[in-house]
């Protein structure tokens, strides 16, 4: 196993022929982040959102294998650039923010997958209905900010169908098909700041 180092000690280390963070928590930067969504529109467009508030923790374990995360996502903030359709979002047809104001995601386990990245299981739990996913996960690097932070970076995603959380809105189209696809893609990229 190799290291890379700095003033404060270890921010990376090779593990299996992969680099990976070093073993500590670290909390997720909003700021430096984003949580987005893709779905159809009319079967032909794709249109894109995100949730603009979220914390969570990820845990690297000093075995890659044993690491963990747990994400709070507040469904209140989602944001697709039209504020009615947020509204609509927000309401009992999807996210029902008034009576379900978060979403959770916590890992069940990670696993070694092709090329460097990793399959990332858990389970995501909207309008208390709690559904396994698999996140395909690739680890982007880890540097030091200005501050002396050490901060690690990772890029995520999945395909999931909304019907398995109970989001089943829809509306018929005359000339055939929905107006809102089933299938979405969760994309995720967050930086995440080692704690003390």
């Amino acid at each position: 196993m190799s290291t890379t180092t700095n003033t404060e000690g270890t921010i990376t280390r090779e593990v299996d022929g992969r680099q990976v963070p070093a073993p500590g928590t670290y909390a997720i930067d909003r700021s430096h982040s984003t949580v987005e969504f893709v779905a159809r529109h009319l079967m032909i467009t794709k249109v894109r959102g995100r949730f603009t508030e979220f914390e969570g923790q990820i845990q690297i374990a000093e075995n890659p294998a044993e690491s963990s995360a747990q994400v709070s996502i507040d469904t209140a903030s989602v944001t697709t650039g039209d504020d009615g359709r947020d509204e609509h979002l927000r309401t009992a047809d999807f996210f029902t923010s008034s009576e379900y104001p978060a979403m959770t995601f916590r890992t069940t386990g990670v696993e070694q997958a092709k090329g460097g990245d990793w399959k990332v299981n858990g389970e995501l739990t909207i309008r208390d209905i709690t559904k396994p996913v698999t996140l395909d996960v690739e680890f982007d690097g880890a540097g030091v900010d200005p501050w002396g932070g050490t901060r690690i970076a990772f890029t995520a995603s999945t395909d999931v169908d909304r019907e398995d959380w109970g989001l089943t809105w829809n509306q018929a189209l005359e000339a055939g098909g929905v107006l809102v696809g089933k299938k979405v893609r969760l994309e995720l990229a967050v930086q995440a700041v080692r704690q003390a």
